[in-house]
């Protein structure tokens, strides 16, 4: 397939994965004539709380309890009896009542497990040991986890470093300080810089926008608020120009050089995320984000080539010797 030809094919099948995928809960539609009481009050929990009856987790704790009597009779002290579900076993929401007598947390929600075995539980203890069975949701779940980040900081934190210094030791090409003729590599790093900052700002200035997302998450940057679609529209373009970015380095670049360059990008990519994803929460994000960019624009256009040798056709940064084949360009 000629290159020319790939970025508009992976264009098109990333649009259409985006333009297929649809939250599996699906959405339903109420005639006003039909709304009960019940269903109101299911309305009404779901606008605060972003869920639901019918609504389906999957455990993600090593264990959940659940009590197999009625919350009022755990309130008032009776004898009561109780159930575990696991790591990995799927629930439904099967009601949700609320307990004011019941001074831990007045809300409980009922769930039943695959095998129509029903429990209650306060939400304040269910929240923080399931996630929405949903695969966008729980790549959310999964990167929100504070021991996974700390985890993930320390091993970018060596790995970038060693990458970036090996880089320099053998005078390779690197994005920013001696990088390569395209300006994909370039422009990845200004938008994940951006998508990082614009997902801390989210976090910062509208956490229950960023709630619903997560439990109604959309690869559809256009069927979501502005914030949030600017925000998938930055991973949308990330996808597009990484793919674009990688496609260009290998023609460019031999083989071990061009996975030396792609994996000091990717280091550097990984550095952006956690600073910007990080400052910004303190609003230093902000100006960092503007200087940053001026930094990478004048370092592309510094970096750039402006001559092709008369001899090898290798582009040259200006004329003279070809580092090359050793021949003279006037």
């Amino acid at each position: 397939m000629k290159p020319r030809f790939l970025l508009p094919l992976i264009v098109t099948v990333l649009l259409l994965c985006a333009s297929c995928y649809q939250h599996r809960a699906g959405r339903s539609v109420f005639r006003p004539h039909t709304l009960t009481e019940r269903t109101i009050d299911s309305l009404s929990f779901f606008q605060t709380h972003h869920y639901t009856n019918n609504y389906n987790f999957v455990v993600r704790a090593d264990s959940l309890v659940l009590l197999r009597q009625l919350p009022e009779e755990e309130v008032a002290g009776m004898n009561t009896d109780s159930f575990c579900v696991y790591k990995g076993d799927h629930l439904a929401v099967a009601d949700i009542r609320m307990v004011p007598a019941d001074s831990i947390d007045s809300v409980w929600v009922q769930l039943a497990n695959d095998t129509s075995a029903f429990g209650w539980t306060h939400e304040k203890d269910m929240l923080p040991r399931v996630m929405p069975d949903d695969p966008i949701s729980q790549f959310i779940s999964a990167f929100s986890n504070s021991h996974l980040i700390v985890f993930l900081i320390l091993v970018v934190v060596f790995g970038a470093s060693y990458l970036l210094w090996k880089a320099f030791k053998k005078k390779t090409y690197i994005v920013h300080f001696h990088d390569i003729n395209s300006v994909y590599p370039t422009l990845l790093c200004i938008i994940v810089a951006s998508a990082a900052t614009f997902y801390a700002t989210i976090q910062l200035f509208a956490p229950q926008l960023w709630q619903h997302f997560y439990f109604h998450p959309t690869l559809n940057p256009f069927s979501v608020p502005p914030v949030l679609m600017v925000f998938l529209l930055s991973v949308w373009a990330m996808l597009i120009v990484g793919a674009a970015c990688i496609d260009d380095v290998f023609h460019k670049l031999q083989g071990p050089q061009a996975l030396l360059y792609l994996s000091g990008l990717a280091a550097v990519c990984a550095i952006d995320y956690i600073v910007f994803s990080i400052t910004t929460l303190y609003y230093v994000g902000y100006p960092l984000l503007v200087a940053y960019i001026v930094f990478a624009l004048y370092r592309h256009w510094r970096n750039r080539t402006v001559y092709l040798c008369g001899n090898c056709g290798k582009p040259l940064k200006h004329k003279g010797r070809c580092p090359y084949c050793g021949a003279i360009n006037d």
